[in-house]
């Protein structure tokens, strides 16, 4: 892995941003089991700069450390908390870039996390995959 990390943790899990929105991967695209549902703290960038924590309930297979976050269902989470702090940037491109430390999120909700807080407690994702429909049995 030779990409850089932003995250000072290590990397964790996998990660598939779902833009079927037909399609809900019930089952783990790698290994075929039934996914779960988890909460994961995620740390999104959105363009030009700057990074936003979002807890969220996404699909979770244990075996593979893999996360599956459908776009339909993140993309009004994100514009709710672009329109209410940062109307310059709603409509701007994003990428899902790691999860954050559940104590970190929540000292966040508190009051604002510094991008170097964020940076401190964040870990990278090992791998961003892409699926085709075709790949769920």
């Amino acid at each position: 892995m030779s990409k850089a990390r932003l995250g000072s943790l290590s990397r964790r899990y996998s990660f598939f941003l779902n833009p079927y929105s037909d399609e809900r991967f019930s089952r783990c695209p790698k290994c075929r089991r039934l996914t779960n549902f988890r909460k994961f703290a995620f740390v999104i960038h959105v363009d030009p700069k700057g990074l936003i924590p979002l807890r969220k309930t996404s699909r979770y297979c244990p075996v593979c450390e893999l996360i599956i976050v459908h776009q339909d269902e993140l993309e009004p989470q994100l514009l709710s908390i672009l329109s209410k702090h940062d109307l310059g940037r709603v409509g701007n491109p994003y990428f899902v870039i790691g999860t954050l430390d559940l104590n970190a999120w929540k000292t966040g909700i508190q009051t604002s996390l510094t991008f170097e807080q964020i940076r401190e407690q964040m870990a990278d994702f090992k791998y961003q995959l892409t699926f085709t429909p075709s790949d769920e049995p």
